[in-house]
């Protein structure tokens, strides 16, 4: 029997594989449906039917259809293993989650995201890396990463306590590709960031996805096709 739940994109995408990561995480059977970015999959009517902004990921849980990989990835929790979502199950834990989820997505996302594509995208696709734009947001992850250190001294995992959540989970894909960088000494000098780095990229669902994840997003593979 076909999986009851599909999602769309391609795996190297960092947004798709934060909902590939909960989806692991949470034990739940998924077809991916790959797309070809280059080849405008994501433009096409019948995909812009389901995400009419024409970005990747969209989950398809029978008829329910859902786009933004966060807001994916809580679905996916929420309806499969919550307790992703809810810490030691106390409302104050689950109210941590929520806060470290939008300090992922409104504080380390953007200058983490901005680092990746100058060192890695950039580069790779011929251009010259725009280093203002790197010091810039170099000095901002430095400033969050200082917090990190400070909160992940008193606790193993963001959320507080011994348990992994998706506030965790969320960091892994762009973590991926910046510790690919020259900036992945940032984390090897805080010792407890480093330290939950190394049990996030350990955990058995995100050696699975990583497997989708080249560090050159696939550039260097269809280079060599050419």
């Amino acid at each position: 029997m076909a999986p009851a739940l599909k999602l769309y994109g391609w795996a190297m995408s960092p947004f798709v594989a934060r909902a590939l990561l909960c989806l692991e995480e949470a034990g739940v059977e998924c077809e991916l449906v790959s797309m070809i970015r280059d080849a405008g999959d994501h433009r096409l009517p019948d995909f812009l039917s389901k995400n009419p902004f024409g970005q990747v990921p969209v989950l398809q849980d029978g008829d329910l259809t859902l786009f933004e990989s966060r807001a994916i990835a809580r679905h996916v929790a929420r309806k499969y293993k919550p307790e992703l979502l809810c810490g030691d199950g106390s409302p104050a834990s689950a109210a941590m989650v929520d806060v470290w989820m939008e300090v992922e997505a409104q504080q380390h996302h953007a200058p983490a995201g901005a680092i990746v594509i100058q060192c890695i995208a950039v580069e790779l696709l011929g251009g010259v890396r725009d280093q203002a734009i790197v010091d810039e947001n170099v000095s901002k992850l430095a400033t969050v990463l200082d917090v990190y250190e400070a909160r992940l001294s008193g606790s193993r995992y963001l959320a507080g306590g011994t348990t992994v959540s998706l506030a965790d989970l969320c960091h892994f894909p762009i973590m991926r590709y910046f510790m690919e960088t020259e900036y992945s000494t940032m984390v090897e000098e805080r010792p407890h960031v480093k330290a939950w780095w190394e049990d996030l990229k350990a955990r058995p669902a995100a050696r699975k996805v990583i497997e989708s994840m080249p560090p050159d997003f696939g550039v260097g593979k269809k280079k060599t096709e050419d």
